[in-house]
């Protein structure tokens, strides 16, 4: 089921690149993707586990090891447990280039983009392209048919959740997959932050997820500072955990709210940080109409063309667009979400927020199956549909 996009957006990416780091959350697919990929090379790939120390062994004369392996992709998954071949690899992709090799030598993987990118920017500038791989997506799972999308939405999209045998054992899947996170991952990428301080950081997030951050109140709930908050946000963000999505700032005649908005990037760790564990409870609670936006966002956001802009609109006077998508060569998209089947128009304050901006093309996307116009200018469009006119399906 791995995203047929992804893969082909990697081979890409390879052929133009010496090297392209492979990123996103623990669990998301990045091993399978990138065994996947080397696989189908043969024996011109090998690869590395950097979390084992034998896989480690093998690098302790790095420039002999990878000179013995010239004309292979190597592929080197737990990159930040050997940051120090970045600089290697730099030596070696520009030895390389004197004589003509230049691209799909290296492929790296990485849980968070903080080492990884610092890295990158430093020791391969012009060197290294980045791939972000999500969770599950709404047009991966057509084999679960119109069931698939509610279950995606409850459950969220890493593998192993998304495809437990029930509610129950997906959402202990989930709380491990946090704790994990807390106790494992944050002490070994971030500075060290209480397990317990940061699990409450993260669930106040989510009771607010799609909201405005107001870091001062966050602050005084937990009894640290506004820069405290800052930083806590921006390890979460690092981490792939949390998505924190800027206001629309282009249009200098209006007055626009100027705090960005934070969502918690996967719904079924939202629900588990809430402690919501099946659909029924999710219909009844307050938080269900932001996890269902938050999940269209994300989606649509996974197969943007490569450069798009995302952002949010709002005015102190209402006009609101819950997603504009700046999409090269293809102008401004206004996305609204509505979590209703029956009446998913949108309010009046979307059509003047679209006039303000001049967008080229209005949506709402609705839970639906069919698609029809609102209106002149607007659509009522299923998730998926609106994915795949940003991505077309890729040729088998």
């Amino acid at each position: 089921m791995l995203s047929r996009h992804a893969e082909i957006r990697l081979t890409e990416l390879l052929r133009r690149f010496p090297a392209v780091s492979l990123v996103g959350p623990r669990q998301a697919g990045k091993t399978t993707l990138a065994i996947g990929v080397a696989e189908s090379l043969g024996d011109r790939a090998v690869y590395l586990d950097l979390e084992l120390p034998s896989h480690r062994a093998r690098l302790s004369d790095p420039e002999a090891w990878l000179a013995s392996h010239e004309g292979h992709l190597v592929v080197l998954d737990e990159i930040h447990r050997a940051p120090e071949i970045f600089q290697i690899l730099r030596g070696v992709i520009d030895k390389r280039r004197r004589r003509g090799l230049r691209t799909g030598q290296f492929l790296v993987l990485g849980s968070a983009s903080i080492e990884l990118l610092r890295q990158s920017s430093e020791s391969l500038a012009g060197r290294i392209a980045q791939l972000e791989l999500t969770p599950f997506t709404a047009t991966e799972i057509d084999p679960f048919g119109p069931a698939g999308l509610d279950r995606l939405w409850v459950r969220g999209g890493f593998p192993d959740s998304f495809l437990a045998g029930d509610d129950a054992e997906s959402f202990d899947w989930r709380v491990s997959f946090i704790q994990t996170y807390l106790e494992r991952d944050v002490p070994m990428f971030g500075p060290r932050i209480p397990a317990e301080t940061l699990r409450r950081f993260w669930e106040m997030l989510a009771h607010n997820q799609g909201q405005m951050l107001n870091a001062a109140r966050l602050a005084g709930s937990l009894a640290v500072s506004a820069q405290t908050i800052a930083r806590y946000l921006d390890l979460l963000v690092d981490l792939f955990l949390v998505r924190r999505l800027q206001p629309w700032a282009a249009n200098a005649g209006k007055r626009l709210v100027r705090s960005p908005k934070t969502y918690v990037r996967d719904s079924g760790v939202v629900h588990a940080l809430l402690g919501i564990e099946d659909r029924e409870r999710l219909l009844g609670h307050p938080v269900s109409g932001s996890t269902w936006e938050g999940l269209v966002i994300e989606n649509l956001l996974a197969v943007a063309p490569q450069g798009t802009r995302p952002s949010f609109y709002r005015t102190t006077q209402g006009a609101e667009i819950d997603l504009v998508l700046d999409i090269p060569s293809l102008g401004l998209w206004a996305i609204e979400v509505k979590r209703s089947v029956g009446s998913p128009k949108p309010a009046k304050g979307f059509h003047i927020a679209c006039a303000d901006i001049g967008v080229t093309r209005r949506f709402v996307v609705y839970p639906g199956t069919e698609t029809y116009p609102l209106d002149a200018n607007t659509s009522a469009i299923p998730l998926p549909a609106l994915m795949r006119l940003l991505a077309p399906p890729a040729a088998p």
